[in-house]
């Protein structure tokens, strides 16, 4: 899995006040937990464009105060009006531990049912697995090159050697859905095509006979 470098700083106090401060400086008040005490610190907002604001999960090098710490993002709250990161958890990770983290998924392959005109829909972009920081990979790939229209991938058909899943094991992760005229090829349009032109002309026979009957 990618890994990224951050640092970050002890914060002095805590508290909503002091947080406003930080804020109004172009930082992020954190916390990190895991490990044997929890510490609070502050980084700043440019460091999260490559923990937040990516596709991709990752690992991160924390260093506070000289001190590096293995960690991964585990919640981030943001401003309900500007979208600006206010405040943040991570959580500190050890090789020889087990961690639950979200993978993101990564598509392959061409689906028969999309060259049919079957519309691909991804119901999940992230998959929430557990494993070793070693066995964790930077994306699961899901091969839609056998899906025909209606078929799906779930959980249960995903396999990640050293990962276990924890999203249910019945979940849809991705399914190619019918779409008006999908599947039909042109033969089977042109039959449908001649059958409405048909029906239409008898529509209409039918209705300049009630007419000249009326008269």
């Amino acid at each position: 899995m990618k890994s990224v470098s951050v640092s970050g700083s002890p914060r002095e106090n805590v508290g909503k006040k002091d947080a406003k401060n930080l804020r109004r400086q172009g930082l992020v008040p954190c916390v990190l937990y895991g490990g044997k005490e929890q510490v609070s610190f502050s980084m700043a907002e440019l460091a999260f464009k490559d923990i937040i604001f990516t596709p991709e999960s990752c690992l991160v090098k924390l260093d506070i105060d000289g001190k590096v710490y293995d960690v991964i993002l585990q919640d981030a709250q943001f401003h309900p009006v500007t979208g600006k990161v206010i405040h943040c958890d991570f959580l500190q990770v050890f090789p020889d531990k087990l961690i639950k983290i979200d993978i993101p998924i990564n598509v392959v392959g061409i689906s028969p049912g999309v060259i049919k005109g079957g519309k691909l829909i991804t119901k999940l972009r992230k998959l929430r697995v557990k494993g070793l920081m070693d066995a964790l990979p930077d994306n699961i790939e899901i091969n839609i090159s056998k899906l025909n229209i209606n078929d799906s991938v779930k959980i249960n058909q995903v396999n990640v050697k050293g990962l276990e899943f924890l999203d249910p094991a019945n979940a849809v992760v991705i399914i190619v859905k019918m779409t008006r005229g999908a599947g039909m090829g042109e033969e089977e349009t042109d039959e449908a095509e001649e059958t409405e032109g048909t029906e239409g002309a008898e529509g209409g026979e039918g209705a300049e006979g009630s007419e000249e009957k009326s008269e």
